[in-house]
């Protein structure tokens, strides 16, 4: 029975914790992250994460986006992603894919 106080014990705090928190709904702030970057630039990213590795979030535009400096696009980037979740990593990756022909 101790065993079983602890285990309930231990998993309360880590729910409590705010990395726990990420990991459980990473999806939902990634969805929200791509979701705001979408009203801010008119293209859809995608954003992905890993929390485990450094605490690295990465966004992928699915094209070059020349409306703004590449700065603002990068302070967008990192304003969204603090905002949605709630933290901000250590590394943040901004792609843009050059697949296809040039638009």
């Amino acid at each position: 029975m101790p065993k079983v106080i602890a285990m309930v014990v231990l998993a309360v705090g880590l729910a409590a914790c705010g990395v726990v928190s990420t990991l459980v709904h990473g999806l939902e702030y990634a969805k929200a992250v791509e979701d705001d970057l979408e009203q801010a630039t008119g293209l859809k990213p995608n954003v992905g994460f890993n929390w485990n590795n450094g605490r690295l979030v990465s966004v992928t535009f699915p094209r070059l986006y020349d409306a703004k400096p590449v700065r603002e696009v990068a302070e967008a980037v990192r304003a969204a992603i603090v905002k949605e979740f709630k933290q901000t990593p250590e590394n943040i990756v901004l792609a843009f894919s050059l697949s296809g022909p040039a638009r």
